[in-house]
């Protein structure tokens, strides 16, 4: 499946270690809060995400040696709103992510764009899904090796290195 405008390919990439880590701009009661999601890699890496009203799912990854982030950088953009919470699932070097907007969110409302992304090695190329009018997906399962990620709810998407996003 071609990834659609917005993905981060369009986005420029970034390796420049030296920023601070950034939280969503969206108010939450309660810590933590759904809308910021960190995971650690094997190798001491970090990947975090969030979401930036009016800009969309915002990235950095983080660097033990640098002991920097890089700077804030959106994978995915969209004006809508967040839904949910951002999920993520690490194995391998392969890092998976799940997040959803949609306009009346904040009223209950199901999602209108329900993200799968997917990214691997130096964390700087993001392959992005965008499902519209989806109620989410549920779950990421990463294989052991990192080659493969399997998003699912009623249905799933693949991902592979050797192909990109599939549905079957």
């Amino acid at each position: 499946m071609k990834e659609p405008s917005g993905a981060a390919s369009a986005a420029p990439q970034s390796t420049v270690y030296a920023s601070k880590l950034q939280k969503s701009d969206l108010p939450w009661s309660g810590s933590p809060s759904p809308y910021d999601a960190e995971v650690k890699l094997g190798d001491g890496r970090r990947v975090a995400l969030h979401y930036r009203r009016g800009k969309g799912l915002v990235e950095q990854h983080y660097n033990p040696r640098a002991k920097a982030w890089t700077e804030p950088r959106v994978i995915y953009r969209t004006r809508t709103d967040a839904c949910q919470g951002i999920h993520l699932r690490t194995k391998n070097g392969t890092v998976a992510a799940i997040a959803d907007f949609g306009p009346y969110c904040y009223d209950g409302e199901p999602p209108t764009e329900s993200i799968a992304a997917v990214a691997t090695d130096g964390l700087t190329d993001w392959s992005v899904n965008v499902t519209k009018n989806f109620d989410g997906w549920e779950r990421a399962s990463v294989s052991d090796d990192g080659q493969q990620v399997v998003f699912g709810r009623d249905t799933t998407l693949h991902w592979s290195r050797a192909g990109g996003f599939e549905r079957r």
